[in-house]
């Protein structure tokens, strides 16, 4: 069990984009089912955003809408929330940031708490303190539980700590996004004790071992896009997948099993701080999947650090627009 803003969490988070950040999200009833399963296996930190879904129908409305029918479970989530973002840009403006946590609270209804707010990306435009200082605000006012950064590289936490507490610090990490081990972010944070949360510990889907080629992908899906899901690049990366499907097969576990598990079992591991995994899901079927943990012992993680050290993923993780928003 990890702790975040003195609430203890379970080893695996659940990542409510999943559920929102697509073109047709799961009906209410499908929704609801996975995020109960979620709670029955101790998956009680979720992670949403302001922007996962459209206005009206993202991760805040939904938690409103589950916490109406189930106001019990307001009490047993940890609940950190993304936002700050406006046409497609991060923005941590006073304005942009305050409107941004006062809708998500409006959103989100009296029965829910924010645990933790974050900024979705680092805006660049914008002094890192201005920022910082009216979450701090919200924070001292009792309105947000703690501070969470995103994305951000190990100069822009150690800038930060000494303008507030951070909560927590959320990145990509995965079997084939494990840039955090060599930049300096996981270092920094374990020196400074804050607790990584490692999103998209399945790749993005292609660590589950079932998308087999780029076609895969459906239309609309922003993985299109992806620099390391386009035909020359998946060509070389799914090598990586074959490799670990092996390593799962072998172990008796699904791919995405040992995937959200090798992410889990770096927590503490080599100096490293508490890492908590949050993988995305839409079912009851995929939660109770992830869900399990499969012990990896010194040996099998010493053969996965050795199928890693072999193989270098191809292409960048983010493209495009998003690519500029990356820091560090």
């Amino acid at each position: 069990m990890a702790t975040l803003v003195g609430k203890r969490v379970g080893l695996t988070g659940y990542g409510l984009m999943g559920l929102t950040w697509r073109s047709q999200p799961p009906s209410d009833e499908q929704a609801f089912k996975a995020m109960r399963a979620s709670l029955a296996t101790g998956c009680n930190f979720w992670v949403g955003g302001e922007f996962y879904g459209p206005p009206g129908a993202n991760s805040l409305n939904l938690l409103q809408r589950y916490y109406q029918k189930y106001p019990e479970d307001a009490e047993k989530v940890v609940l950190s929330i993304k936002g700050a973002v406006r046409n497609f840009r991060p923005d941590g403006t006073p304005k942009v940031v305050t409107q941004s946590v006062e809708q998500s609270l409006k959103d989100l209804g009296d029965k829910g708490k924010i645990d933790i707010f974050e900024c979705a990306r680092v805006d660049k435009n914008t002094p890192l303190e201005v920022t910082l200082v009216v979450l701090d605000r919200f924070v001292k006012a009792g309105k947000i539980g703690g501070i969470g950064l995103s994305e951000v590289g190990a100069d822009t936490i150690r800038a930060a700590v000494k303008i507030t507490r951070i909560a927590a610090v959320e990145v990509e990490v995965s079997l084939w996004a494990t840039d955090i081990f060599r930049n300096g972010v996981a270092a920094t944070c374990a020196e400074l004790g804050i607790p990584i949360i490692a999103y998209s510990p399945i790749g993005r889907g292609i660590l589950t071992g079932q998308i087999l080629s780029p076609e895969d992908i459906p239309e609309g899906d922003s993985r299109k896009h992806d620099p390391r899901y386009q035909p020359k690049t998946f060509k070389i990366n799914i090598q990586l997948v074959d490799a670990l499907k092996k390593v799962a097969k072998e172990k008796g576990c699904t791919p995405a099993q040992l995937a959200i598990s090798w992410v889990r079992s770096q927590s503490k591991r080599n100096g490293n701080p508490e890492i908590i995994p949050i993988p995305g899901a839409t079912t009851e079927e995929r939660v109770l999947e992830n869900a399990i943990n499969v012990s990896l012992t010194e040996k099998e993680l010493a053969d996965i650090d050795a199928i890693l050290s072999n193989f270098e993923t191809s292409g960048a993780r983010y493209g495009g627009p998003a690519a500029a928003y990356m820091d560090g």
